[in-house]
């Protein structure tokens, strides 16, 4: 891949392609273990919303609230993959769970996931690339 196949992307390219995501991976650390988790999404406002229930998720977040949400997309011709990192916490208050139970984020699979997580996201990058041949690799 060349140089100029790979785009580094604005915070507003970012947020454009995270909002319209409904598909991440929540990544976590706690006791020095990394881990990554799918989830689904709904990003806006500076901040990307998801569902789980009690279990290894919310104990990682519960050691370390530090965490990021990765989400990407890719044809056979191009891609993007865009990292937000931030602060997570569980939503306590009714105002803030009723929003976010009226949101569009819908979860894909069972069991029912009635807590929401709210990433305030501090940083957030992308990139863009453009497939195609390596001519380094290339056998001739």
């Amino acid at each position: 891949m060349s140089a100029d196949a790979v785009e580094i992307l604005s915070p507003e390219q970012s947020w454009e392609l995270l909002e319209g995501s409904v598909l991440g991976r929540l990544a976590v650390s706690a006791d020095g273990m990394p881990d990554v988790f799918p989830v689904n999404i709904y990003a806006a406002n500076g901040k990307v919303l998801f569902r789980t229930t009690e279990g290894t998720k919310l104990a990682d977040l519960a050691a370390n609230n530090n965490a990021v949400i990765e989400a990407d997309s890719f044809t056979s011709r191009i891609g993007w993959s865009v990292v937000a990192k931030g602060r997570a916490r569980i939503l306590v208050d009714p105002a803030e769970i009723d929003a976010a139970e009226n949101s569009p984020l819908r979860t894909w699979v069972w069991p029912k996931k009635t807590i929401n997580v709210e990433l305030d996201v501090t940083q957030i990058t992308g990139r863009r690339f453009i497939f195609g041949s390596d001519p380094e690799r290339e056998i001739t």
